[in-house]
């Protein structure tokens, strides 16, 4: 990979690292409930890529189911998740997209899997527990259980993208915005409070981590990061995604004043190990499953 397109990529992951710590910002600190947030992210998308709606794709069913998967309820439990979890948390946690693909892809794609990425899935799950699981009361984190649930969510939509005809990436993004946000804004109104009060209080900062989501992660992320697996071999691309979660934590630090704690740094090292060992390994049936979920959402 040469110069330049390894400064993109690190800055995609950058931008996907920034965007959970933005997003945990939003819907925490400043208290936008997160389904009303997640329903104006996809409205924007929408609305943006309007041009990228046509030609109108033959399978709109399917591209319905994996907007459901990809977009509407997979980001409804990330950004629910993250509401009740600490992002540094959630960046660790939201990898266990590669081995969910992974094991989707053994279960429905005919994937065969030998020991070392066995061994990875393994250690991607026990590096969650060890983040997760609180050893004095023996309880879970509530948030990470959803950011948990919007992982495997968007491994089933992965599956469902391999059973389609292939469009291009803004266009993709463009249908599961258009699929999405309607549903988030109808079971925000039944679930949530005072929804564009608590946006409109956010002022300034509400409004530009919206445009940020938006333009970019959603367009110039995913954009980006479609150009490179167009150019490189997933095989390659895939463990260097792994500095999206290292960014996740860094910046959560920085920004969030998150405490850094022992705990934390050995579910990391663990779960993280795990998943490069997946990573570095080829999936004939699904290459993305390296990648989890960045194909379909854009990564964030």
């Amino acid at each position: 990979m040469n110069f330049k397109d390894f400064t993109l990529l690190f800055t995609v992951c950058f931008v996907w690292g920034l965007n959970i710590v933005i997003t945990r910002w939003v819907v925490f600190d400043a208290a936008v409930p997160p389904l009303f947030f997640a329903a104006i992210r996809f409205l924007g998308v929408a609305l943006l890529l309007i041009p990228f709606l046509r030609p109108i794709p033959k399978d709109l069913k399917t591209l319905f189911l994996i907007s459901f998967f990809i977009g509407a309820g997979h980001f409804a439990l990330l950004f629910v998740g993250l509401a009740n979890a600490e992002a540094s948390a959630a960046s660790i946690v939201s990898q266990l997209g590669v081995p969910f693909a992974t094991l989707m892809s053994m279960a429905f794609l005919g994937e065969t899997v030998g020991w070392r990425r066995g061994l990875g899935i393994m250690l991607a799950f026990a590096g969650v527990l060890l983040i997760a699981v609180d050893p004095e009361s023996f309880t879970v984190s509530f948030g990470l259980l959803y950011i948990a649930a919007a992982a495997f969510i968007a491994s089933i939509g992965g599956v469902l993208m391999k059973r389609m005809t292939p469009i291009t990436a803004l266009q993709m993004q463009a249908w599961i915005g258009l699929f999405s946000f309607a549903p988030l804004f109808v079971i925000s109104a039944f679930l949530e409070q005072g929804q564009w009060a608590s946006f409109m209080a956010g002022s300034w900062a509400v409004w530009a981590a919206t445009v940020f989501a938006v333009i970019g992660v959603a367009i110039f992320g995913h954009g980006a990061f479609y150009h490179l697996i167009k150019k490189y071999d997933v095989s390659l691309l895939s463990p260097l995604t792994l500095m999206t979660p290292i960014w996740g934590v860094i910046l959560s630090i920085v920004l969030l004043n998150e405490p850094i704690t022992a705990k934390l740094v050995l579910g990391a090292v663990v779960s993280l190990g795990g998943v490069f060992v997946i990573a570095v390994r080829p999936n004939r049936a699904m290459p993305e499953a390296g990648m989890g979920k960045k194909l379909g959402s854009g990564g964030s």
